[in-house]
């Protein structure tokens, strides 16, 4: 799906806040040379707060040996303006890793039944895909990186053996497909969210919606998606940095009231 074609309520812009150093040590801090979270200093009038609630307290299906978890929430299915919070598993207890960061998603929001070309967010607990990619430079992943190059596709086409996955290419393959070297700024760096694709799936369902990527936002302002989850550039870079996976992250996407099923 098309994803930088839609801007719709970037007009009405969002405040972002600076990531914050988290409260409790990052997992894998000690290990050289992925910068901590928030390295950045930030002015005392204006660091944000953290999270009141402990949204992560209330999962309960997330893998034994996730360490680390995104929660990706909105006040309900419709509204296209949601929040990102990190945590961090320490001594068997979920602790806040971040501020809560605005985020954009689908422009129709949420849906538990996302299907291929309808610009919703699908709800529903999933892992980073095992590459990062981006058109400029590694900016300190610790997952492997591939920098996008002239070729590089994913393939959203649901005819197609290779839906939903990458696809190097000197050909488009077909239907929506995105030629992802050139979504710029929203594919300077990205993360795979892996919603209709393994381990989620044994194989994409055709026609059940593919590239769900977490990536930058497309305007200043920020803007709503075709289904992806979107963020500033200074907080993406922050999170992707941050995620290990060694940690097995997980990344949960629904409105507030119903993270409870999760």
């Amino acid at each position: 799906m098309k994803r930088r074609s839609l801007l719709l309520g970037a007009a009405a812009g969002l405040a972002v806040p600076a990531v914050i150093a988290p409260a409790a040590p990052a997992l894998g801090a000690s290990r050289p040379p992925a910068p901590a979270w928030g390295t950045a200093p930030v002015p005392r009038s204006t660091r944000p707060t953290l999270p009141r609630r402990n949204l992560a307290a209330r999962l309960t299906t997330l893998p034994p040996q996730t360490k680390q978890v995104l929660i990706v929430s909105s006040a309900s299915y419709t509204t296209n303006y949601a929040t990102l919070e990190a945590y961090v598993k320490i001594r068997g207890r979920w602790q806040p890793a971040s501020a809560s960061l605005p985020a954009r998603i689908g422009s129709q929001g949420f849906s538990d039944n996302h299907v291929e070309g309808v610009p919703t967010t699908p709800t529903g607990v999933y892992s980073i895909g095992p590459t990062m990619y981006g058109i400029a430079a590694n900016p300190g992943m610790r997952y492997p990186y591939h920098r996008l190059v002239s070729g590089d596709w994913w393939n959203e086409n649901p005819s197609s053996s290779r839906y939903n996955t990458f696809q190097h290419s000197s050909t488009h393959p077909g239907g929506a497909s995105e030629a992802l070297w050139t979504e710029v700024p929203a594919y300077t760096h990205f993360a795979v969210i892996t919603y209709n694709m393994a381990p989620n799936v044994p194989t994409p369902i055709p026609n059940a919606g593919s590239g769900i990527f977490l990536h930058q936002f497309s305007t200043s302002a920020g803007n709503a998606t075709a289904g992806c989850v979107s963020l500033s550039h200074d907080n993406l870079v922050d999170v992707l940095n941050w995620l290990d996976p060694t940690a097995s992250p997980r990344i949960v996407l629904s409105p507030y009231a119903q993270l409870g099923r999760y």
